[in-house]
């Protein structure tokens, strides 16, 4: 839904009705999570997928079904025998969409939401699913504020509680309530999208493997700051046009930089005067990958050095060094794939080992 939001914050805004499908459940092997989406505008024009084109011709045609009676519906798709190749998936999973009509009337937050996201604003579009409530009726929740309505003033204080609460998780997933929003019941079921800042990459040593990590970064939707201490070699001209460069001792910086649980410390400075101070900060922060360039002896001259430092054994054992996945990679550009491949893998509990090797779901459940 993110990569799209442009075109149909822009459909939106012009006033024209569109049919968006949103993926609000899925099970087993299905190819894309809750939140991916494929809308049809004017035109006939198609933006997004559900699916990675196993259901999109059929989805194509419920969209602008939809668009043109004004009524959601939901709609699953799993595989069978008989369909496989004709409206099924066929991975094996099962994906159930929620497909609605949007307007400017129906929506009218929509284009808030959009401007949100765009800007890098929290906010969760809670959508009613299935049950008595108006399905497609939608509230669009900020950590402050709060538009639109699901139908009873009991159900959005319900639901604004809880989309506030997955927000800081940037989670997106089903809530079940009462028609008032009682909650342990199920009679309405409600589709709660957050969309959280995106996730940071931190990549320190202004080197040409920096630029070829940070180009990898941003394409998988992180925000990228590249960091060296020497100006020479920290100019903007270097990295693409949405990397941000930081001209500062590695240390310093990251100590005044905020980390979450999603963050990813890429420490490429090869170099102890800027790695020992740099990852000793890092080893004591909240990040979901700390990385760090250099052959074995130098990481356990640098391990050694840390220890030294008083980091205990915990602390250690979060530093993934040499860091990436052994895919034999020598240039610039396939170290960055192999850094890219462990932290996708770290992120979703992959192996990294050839899938043709393993057995069982391709992908492992999303855990929040």
């Amino acid at each position: 839904m993110r990569e799209i939001l442009p075109v149909l914050a822009d459909w939106h805004a012009a006033g024209v009705t569109f049919g968006l499908a949103t993926v609000v459940a899925v099970s087993r092997s299905a190819p894309r999570g809750p939140g991916a989406a494929m809308a049809v505008g004017p035109d006939g024009e198609a933006v997004g997928s559900v699916s990675g084109g196993c259901v999109e011709g059929a989805v194509y045609e419920l969209a602008q079904e939809v668009a043109a009676s004004g009524e959601p519906r939901l709609q699953t798709f799993g595989y069978s025998d008989e369909d496989a190749f004709a409206v099924g998936l066929t991975c094996g999973g099962e994906i159930t969409l929620l497909v609605r009509p949007v307007t400017a009337g129906s929506d009218p937050a929509f284009g808030a939401v959009a401007a949100s996201v765009a800007t890098g604003e929290p906010v969760t579009a809670a959508t009613v699913v299935n049950g008595p409530a108006p399905r497609g009726a939608t509230l669009a929740v900020w950590p402050d504020r709060a538009a639109g309505t699901l139908g009873t003033s009991g159900l959005d204080v319900a639901v604004t509680a809880d989309a506030r609460g997955e927000l800081a998780l940037g989670a997106s997933l089903l809530r079940h309530y009462g028609p008032h929003g009682e909650r342990r019941e199920d009679a309405v079921t409600v589709f709660l999208q957050s969309f959280a800042p995106p996730p940071r990459m931190l990549v320190f040593g202004a080197i040409d493997y920096a630029a070829a990590v940070a180009r990898i970064g941003d394409f998988l939707g992180y925000r990228v700051t590249v960091c060296d201490a020497r100006p020479v070699f920290a100019t903007p001209k270097r990295f693409p046009a949405a990397v941000e460069v930081v001209v500062d001792w590695p240390h310093r910086y990251l100590r005044s930089t905020a980390t979450d649980d999603r963050t990813v410390i890429c420490v490429l400075t090869h170099d102890p005067k800027f790695d020992v101070p740099l990852l000793e900060e890092a080893l004591r922060r909240p990040a979901a990958y700390i990385g760090a360039m250099g052959s074995r002896r130098t990481h356990e001259e640098r391990r050694a050095r840390l220890s030294e430092a008083g980091l205990a054994l915990a602390e250690l054992s979060r530093l993934r060094s040499p860091l990436g996945l052994d895919l034999g990679a020598r240039t610039p550009e396939e170290v960055a794939v192999s850094v890219a491949a462990e932290v996708v893998a770290l992120r979703w509990g992959g192996s990294g080992a050839p899938l043709t090797t393993t057995s069982g779901a391709i992908h492992a459940a999303a855990a929040h």
